[in-house]
This record gives structure tokens, C-alpha cells and sequence, in this order.
């Protein structure tokens, strides 16, 4: 795991002054190379091939390619033996070699032979091109600039603000955040600047810029054996966790109390015969609903006899360190939870330089409350209408938030849907947005061309496929990537092998949600790995106290961040006479204004740091 970085023309001053921007993804070592039409920059974190050979920029045999690849490629070793039987030959045993040959020999058809995470840019000196790709979930982060003159593109996005270009504020990027709290692909919060989506490759040619899909699975159709998919889903998981443990340096698991990382740490011990280093995090707080995945972790932690650390986070620690998370994440995601992550990952760095972690599993097989909610409406939906009232009040009555449910139950399969569990009340968010900048309605219209632009029969299965190409990428994933990267620690995870995503997309709705049984088969499939204990529990969430930590160790620093001269201009955006209200309200225990807090917070802080 490391940090690229690159521009189409010649600046050493440049290309330096955003490796050392990014020096924490890559703590080993960086190098550069420049000439006339092309920088290219690499921090380095060496897991594979310790040695100097290994090092970036790196140059194919013959001097045509240039490669900064930040991630891993983990069938490497297969792809290299059919490379060499091919005549070519390997001055190293990095996985960084094996992806420049296999440039060289198959084009950009060379992704589908990629089992990784990654993100990469080749330069041909041939045709001055640069090929640019992001792995097929977008477990790794790619952004760029272009404005038909330059074009830049890094791991994080504050590398490319070293260029001066002009910081503004994406004011679609900004509508949506206020109701999902994070911003999809290709959006960024900075105005010109975009993500690559996940799957997709950039060609730099000509002063052109053009941008396509390799991977975008289109086969949903059921699998109609379920013990066949048991099979599938239990061979892949012993094979990716298998293929991921691959490293020439220590290596970890994040364990929680729920069932994703325990069933890799049951696999790991499994297949290492070894005793496993795994790391949790609890909360210096009395309510015990924020310390029972600790809990579990340590009880876990015995079960398979692993080497465990656990740390406590306390309010101080979250106040103190705020201001660092945000930066690193380079842009708002409202998910108070990468506090957490962010000092875990400090703590777990002395230990080790690569983790696994269980991220995937929920919107792979169905483990989230809402797909079950959903699943719910969808039967009512089936219902003959003239039979509906008789029903309502019974279906009603399976919702936790049964006033918000009756208008619920009548929304069709699609966007509408979706964004009814996954974006915050209108209501809430109109008294403090300005209506310059809201528009609930472009928020609708960008998740339909997006994401329910093909109609899939069954809706849970489309909701599902949604939140992996959207949430997962954009909120989770990068909250993984970037407090972990923080302290150069690779984060793994083995769930979002692609080859399971792809089954996942073929497994009914059905086999995965049964009643208020969620993830179903997957449990079904790795329940050797599953104590009792753990198999028994509800399906609960990640909790931060921080809600609690508002009135008390963080209440100063809300009412300063969330005052209208912390940053004079947000008043553009923001009525802060109710934001004050809602600060208050929830202080106060008269409403529960959490979300949309936290949001307010988190982009206060980051626009003053960037802005």
C-alpha cells in the first residue's frame, strides 16, 4: 500500500511537494520521475518485496513503461508464471512488476486478470498516454483534476491542492451531503476535482481525457441450488482470506463483536496454524450498548486464542484527534465511528503493517435492518390493494419508527425508496440549509441515473448493488482506507473479493433475509467459524458515544465550531440561529439532532482546514 501522484508535464519542485503531502501513506520510502510531458510521484509502504527492486517509479525492461501503483495485486504470483512463460522477464518479486508486464503484454484487458486492491498510472513514452485504473470495488482511492489543460491526479486530494488550483465548493456535492452524509462518485466536495468510480479506468491522450467501465456485472439472475451457493461462498472466503494473507510483513485482524471479522479471524487461525495479532477498541463510557462488540471482541479473542490488544477511546481523545481525522479524510464523511478507526489504526501500526477487516459483509448478504424493512414493504406491496388497509397495521407494527412506516409502505421499488432510509429528514435539514443549495429533487435524480437506472425484479437485491457501488465505496470504504493510511497500515478486506461480490449479485433476497434473520446464508455457510455466542446476537452497528460526548467533553468545541464566526463565510450556506437550536435541543435531551450535528461539525472543521 502506498500514495501515487502525477501531472502531464515537468515539475520536480511540484511532484515533490505532494509525495511529501502524502508521505504517511507510503512512510518507507519515494521516489519520482519527471521529463518532459509527465511527473509521477510514489510514496512507499513495502509489504511484498522488501528490496530496492521493488521501488517506485517503476520502469518495464525495455524503458517504454513508467508505473506508481498504490495497492496489491494478490494472484499475482499466477499472473507472473504465465507472464513468464510468455519470455518475460522479472528483476524483482514485487506484485508492482507483475502489473507492468501484464500491461505491456494484454492493454487494459490486463483488470480482468487483477484479484487486488488498487489504484495505478502507467505512462508510455511511446505515445505519451497515461492509464489510469481503480480496483473493481474502490477499495483503494483515485482523484484528478482536468480542465482541458492540466491534468493531475493522487491517492488524496490535498496532493493536488499543492497545484493552487482554485478551491470552491461543489454545490451538488454539498446538497446531497446533507442527506446521506458523504458524497458519491464522481463528486468530490471541491468543485473540479472528481473521484474515479470503482471499476473504471482513465486514458490521458492528446490533451484528451476519456473514461470507461471494466467491470459492471450485469448477470442477477437467482442461483437455483442453495447448497451450491453455501459451497461457493464458503470456498471463496478460505480462498480470498488465503490469497490476502499474503505479505513480507506482519499481519493483523480488526476484530469487532460481529460475525464478518469473526469468521475471518476463525479462518486466519485456521489456515496460519499461528497465533493471530487481533486489535478492537472500547469507550470509556457506563452505557453498555457502546461496549458489547468490545466484549464480544475479547470473549472471541479467547475462543480462537489469538494475541489480543485492546484499546479505550474516551471524549477527550475524540475531541483532541478530531480535527486530524478530518483532514485525512481530505473531504466530509459525517461518520463520527473513524475516530475510533483512526486511533485503533495508530495503536495497531506498532504491531503490524497489514489488517484485515470484515467490511463488505452486510451489503453483500443482506445484514442491514433496512434491507430487511425493504423486504417487508416489497411482500405488503404484493398484497392486492383492496386487502392492503387490512394489512397495513400489522406490517406497521414489524417497523421500529411505525409514525415514519405508513408512507413508507406505499414507495415504489426504486430511488425513492432507497432514499428513504438512506438520507436524513427533509424537514430537519430545510431549517438550517439554505434554499439556494437544497434540492431534494437532484438528489433523487442523481441516484436514479446512477444506480436505478436498470431495473432489477428483485428490489432488495438492487438495494443491495446500490449501496455497494455508492455507500460502501464512498463512506465506508474511504473511512477504512484513510484512517488506516494515516499511519501506513494496509487494510485488507477479504468479504469484497470480487468474485464474491459477483455471487452475492446472483443469491435471492430469500436465502439472505428470513424473517428477522439477516445474512442468512452466509451464516448458514461459515457457521464453523461462528461461536454460539456471536451467531445468537442482534445485528447491531458500529455505536460511537459520541452523541453523549456533545454535551459533555466536545460540548465547548460544538458550540464554538457551530457558531456563525467560527467561519464567517458558511453563513452563505447555513441559518445558524437554527443550527444553534438544534444544538441546544440536543444538549438539552429535548431532540435527537445527532446526524445532522455531526455533519454541520465535520464540514465546519474541514472548511476551515481547506478553505
Amino acid at each position: 500500500m502506498c500514495g501515487i501522484n502525477g501531472f502531464n508535464f515537468s515539475s520536480e519542485e511540484l511532484i515533490r511537494k505532494m509525495n511529501n503531502k502524502i508521505k504517511h501513506r507510503g512512510p518507507d520510502g519515494d521516489g519520482i520521475f519527471v521529463c518532459d510531458n509527465i511527473s509521477l510521484g510514489h510514496t512507499r509502504l513495502a509489504i511484498i518485496d522488501l528490496s530496492d527492486k521493488a521501488s517506485q517509479p517503476m520502469f518495464s525492461t525495455d524503458d517504454s513503461l513508467v508505473l506508481v501503483f498504490n495497492g496489491e495485486i494478490y494472484n499475482f504470483q499466477d499472473i507472473r508464471k504465465d507472464l513468464k512463460s510468455k519470455g518475460y522477464k522479472f528483476l524483482s518479486d514485487s506484485d508492482s512488476e507483475v502489473i507492468i508486464n501484464s500491461y505491456k503484454e494484454y492493454g487494459v484487458e490486463c483488470l480482468q486478470k487483477f484479484n487486488g486492491i488498487f489504484s495505478f498510472a502507467i505512462f508510455d513514452k511511446s505515445d505519451k498516454s497515461i492509464f489510469l485504473a481503480r480496483d473493481r470495488v474502490g477499495v483503494k482511492p483515485l482523484y484528478y483534476y482536468y480542465d482541458n489543460d492540466k491534468f493531475i491526479f493522487s491517492s488524496e486530494i490535498k496532493s493536488i491542492l499543492e497545484h493552487g488550483i482554485e478551491r470552491k465548493i461543489n454545490t451538488d456535492a454539498l446538497n446531497i451531503y446533507f442527506r446521506t452524509l458523504y458524497v458519491p462518485a464522481p463528486l468530490t466536495m471541491f468543485d473540479g476535482i472528481n473521484k474515479l468510480e470503482s471499476g473504471s479506468y482513465l486514458v490521458y491522450k492528446d490533451n484528451k481525457l476519456t473514461k470507461e467501465k471494466y467491470w459492471e456485472p450485469k448477470d442477477f439472475a437467482n442461483i437455483e441450488d442453495k447448497k451450491e451457493a453455501i459451497s461457493q461462498i464458503r470456498n471463496l472466503m478460505k480462498d480470498s482470506v488465503r490469497l490476502q494473507l499474503i505479505s513480507d510483513r506482519p499481519v493483523g485482524v480488526f476484530l469487532s463483536g460481529g460475525i464478518d471479522s469473526t469468521v475471518i479471524t476463525g479462518l486466519v487461525s485456521e489456515i496460519t496454524k499461528s497465533k493471530v495479532k487481533t486489535f478492537s477498541a472500547n469507550y470509556d463510557v457506563k452505557v453498555n450498548k457502546f461496549n458489547i462488540d468490545a466484549d464480544l471482541a475479547k470473549r472471541t479473542s479467547e475462543y480462537y486464542k489469538t494475541d489480543h490488544t485492546e484499546i479505550e477511546i474516551t471524549g477527550s481523545d475524540a475531541r483532541d484527534n478530531l480535527f486530524d481525522v478530518i483532514e485525512h479524510m481530505d473531504e466530509p464523511v459525517a461518520n463520527a465511528t473513524q475516530i475510533a478507526t483512526y486511533i485503533l489504526s495508530k495503536r495497531t501500526s506498532q504491531e503490524v503493517v497489514v489488517v484485515l477487516g470484515g467490511d463488505g459483509g452486510d451489503e453483500l448478504f443482506g445484514g442491514y435492518e433496512r434491507y430487511r424493512m425493504s423486504k417487508l414493504i416489497s411482500n405488503y406491496q404484493k398484497i392486492p390493494s383492496f386487502l392492503r388497509v387490512s394489512f397495513g397495521n400489522l406490517f406497521i407494527n414489524l417497523f421500529k419508527h411505525k409514525n415514519k412506516s405508513l408512507a413508507k409502505l406505499n414507495l415504489p421499488a426504486d430511488e425513492k425508496r432507497y432514499l428513504s432510509f438512506m438520507a436524513q429528514e427533509e424537514k430537519d435539514i430545510s431549517l438550517f440549509l439554505k434554499n439556494k443549495y437544497s434540492n431534494y429533487l437532484s438528489v433523487e435524480k442523481i441516484y436514479r441515473e446512477n444506480y436505478f437506472n436498470n431495473k432489477i425484479e428483485d428490489f432488495e437485491k438492487q438495494f443491495m448493488w446500490a449501496d455497494i457501488r455508492s455507500w460502501l465505496v464512498d463512506e465506508s470504504l474511504i473511512r477504512s482506507d484513510k484512517m488506516s493510511m494515516a499511519y501506513g497500515l494496509e487494510q485488507r478486506v477479504p468479504i469484497l473479493d470480487h468474485r464474491l461480490v459477483e455471487l452475492s449479485l446472483k443469491i435471492p433476497t430469500k436465502w439472505k433475509i428470513k424473517g428477522k434473520n439477516t445474512k442468512a446464508i452466509f451464516k448458514e455457510a461459515m457457521s464453523k467459524y461462528i461461536p454460539d455466542y456471536i451467531l445468537n446476537q442482534p445485528k447491531r452497528g458500529w455505536f460511537s458515544p459520541v452523541s453523549e460526548w456533545l454535551r459533555t467533553d466536545m460540548k465547548e468545541l460544538a458550540y464554538e465550531v457551530l457558531s456563525e464566526n467560527y467561519i464567517p463565510e458558511t453563513k452563505e450556506y447555513f441559518n445558524f440561529d437554527e443550527i444553534r437550536k438544534m444544538l441546544d435541543n440536543h444538549i438539552n435531551k429535548k431532540a435527537y439532532n445527532m446526524n445532522l450535528l455531526w455533519a454541520l461539525i465535520t464540514f465546519q472543521i474541514w472548511y476551515k482546514k481547506f478553505f
